[in-house]
């Protein structure tokens, strides 16, 4: 977490961003395999 202290706020955001879709990316994957599977 260090190297996200030294980015400015622009950056940090942009960079929590790509996080926050990557973790909703596999989230919806997630969810989309479990219920495929159930089908």
């Amino acid at each position: 977490m260090e190297l996200i202290q030294q980015l400015d706020e622009e950056d940090k955001s942009t960079v929590f961003k790509i996080i926050d879709k990557m973790l909703t990316t596999k989230k919806f994957k997630d969810f989309f395999n479990k219920n495929v599977a159930a089908l």
